[in-house]
């Protein structure tokens, strides 16, 4: 049985009586990308914990980011876990269970980056990977491992990468090229293996959606 990876949590009260829903005036704008944690507010005080897997331009202009599906549903807001009082930096606006991915678009408070915490996507490689290629993670709770590719089909992945809770949506990289999000591990934690969605499908689903597509920023 696999283990989807969102943590719950409590949240900031300001957050959760919408205090904190506006940037603060004249505040720099928050960095995101791939490996921000974020929390999607669920109701009352509680908030699912997750990390985004990137950001980018959609095809319509729009300010777009990826993670999990399981992390929300359309039209739950999302919050920088780092900076959750200085209010919401978008809105989930799609989500898929076949492909475990959600589109969150982002607003004005936010300024996409191509690195987090020592992990830069610059492009992304749709090509299903194969054993042993060594892929890596950055995720919100374990941050930053790397692990061999046990198998990959073309919508799929299985890897050795340690992953827990608060990971999902992680981008999974090779290099500097983004080739899918983590999604679930199966059996222990950290112990794997660690199971996720393979960038091209999901890079296709956006293509279909009202946003027309997506250029990693």
């Amino acid at each position: 049985m696999s283990r989807k990876l969102t943590a719950p949590l409590a949240v900031l009260a300001a957050l959760t009586l919408g205090g904190a829903g506006a940037a603060t005036a004249n505040a720099a704008p928050l960095p995101v990308g791939g490996g921000t944690p974020i929390l999607v507010l669920k109701g009352g005080n509680s908030a699912a914990a997750c990390t985004i897997n990137s950001v980018g331009r959609a095809a319509n202009g729009r300010l777009i980011a990826l993670t999990a599906g399981h992390c929300g549903t359309p039209g739950q807001r999302v919050f920088s876990e780092k900076y959750q009082n200085r209010g919401q930096i978008g809105t989930i606006t799609y989500s898929a269970t076949d492909l475990d991915m959600a589109i969150i678009e982002l607003n004005g408070s936010v300024r996409p980056v191509r690195t987090v915490r020592g992990t830069t996507i610059t492009g992304v490689n749709t090509r299903p990977l194969s054993f042993p290629t060594v892929m890596c993670k950055q995720g919100r709770t374990t941050g930053h491992t790397c692990g061999i590719v046990w198998a990959s089909d073309r919508k799929t992945h299985f890897s050795q990468m340690c992953v827990i809770e608060g990971d999902s949506g992680a981008p999974v990289t090779v290099g500097n090229r983004l080739v899918g999000m983590v999604n679930a591990y199966y059996f222990f934690a950290c112990v794997g293996p660690e199971t996720g969605t393979n960038i091209g499908p999901i890079l296709n689903r956006v293509r279909s959606t009202s946003y027309g597509g997506f250029r990693v920023i």
